[in-house]
Parts: C-alpha cells; sequence; structure tokens
C-alpha cells in the first residue's frame, strides 16, 4: 500500500519538478490551433473553445491579467540580419482568476479558451492598447479569453 502511495506521489510531482506550471483549468484539447492560421482569418474562430501553442513574448506587468503569444520559429518576413517579430495573439483572464507570471516570458506557452471580437463597452479595450504597446503587429480587435495556460 505504501509502495501505491509513493508511486502516485511522484506521478503528481514528476510533471511540476519538470519546469511546468499550470495555471486555471490547465489545458485539455489535443490539438493546437496554428496562430498563424488564426490571424489570417480571425472571423472564422470567433466564438470557438480553442487551443494555441507559442512563446510568451509579453506579460502584463500590472497585474499579470494577460500575455501575449508568438507562433515559434520563421514568421516569413525575416529580414537578412535577423527575424522579424512573430505576431501576437493576446490571452486576457479575468483579474484575480489566473495571474501570468512574468517568468513566463520567452518560455512555451499552451493555453486555450474562447477567441472572441472586441468591441461593446467593457470589452477590456484598455488592456489591448497595453498589449499593442508591446507589440505593434498585435491585433487590438481579437483575444483569446483564456480559461487555463501550461508554461513550459
Amino acid at each position: 500500500m505504501k509502495t501505491l502511495l509513493a508511486i502516485g506521489m511522484l506521478a503528481f510531482v514528476a510533471p511540476l519538478a519538470g519546469g511546468e506550471t499550470r495555471l486555471g483549468t490547465g489545458v485539455t484539447l489535443k490539438d493546437s490551433t496554428p496562430i498563424k492560421s488564426i490571424l489570417e482569418q480571425p472571423a472564422t474562430y470567433v466564438g470557438k473553445t480553442i487551443r494555441i501553442d507559442g512563446v510568451a513574448t509579453a506579460v502584463c506587468a500590472h497585474m499579470g491579467c494577460w500575455m501575449a503569444v508568438a507562433a515559434e520559429g520563421p514568421v516569413g518576413n525575416e529580414s537578412p540580419g535577423g527575424n522579424v517579430p512573430a505576431p501576437t495573439i493576446r490571452l486576457k483572464v479575468d483579474d484575480g482568476v489566473i495571474v501570468f507570471p512574468m517568468s513566463a516570458k520567452g518560455r512555451k506557452v499552451s493555453a486555450e479558451g474562447v477567441f472572441e471580437a472586441l468591441g461593446g463597452a467593457g470589452d477590456s479595450r484598455d488592456a489591448a492598447q497595453e498589449h499593442a504597446a508591446h507589440d505593434p503587429k498585435a491585433s487590438q480587435s481579437y483575444q483569446l479569453k483564456a480559461t487555463g495556460a501550461v508554461i513550459h
């Protein structure tokens, strides 16, 4: 019985030891939607629960209420001297529900939630403008209302 308990504890602790941080409900969807596809036709994804995988490029410094995520690798517009930064999708959460840590910047991220268009009162336009200040290529019209994420 003690052996089973020890094995169970190791199974729980081992993923945490690998440096992963689970936030909110984590990630349950197996398939990821490419960020490039979402940004090319964002209206197609509005209202749908999706998963994205990428790299965190910015995190809200005030309350950890949003994080910008870009696709990994080249984006197709590289200059001879280096890569052009990839466009990002902003993950937004209700204040205090999930707090994205500043240490996530530069790390791989998987996240899921409902992709939404911004446009009404109280639609977190201020957070979208703050995100755009960090990423001039960012869309201020759409965001992923995140329910969970895993920082790898």
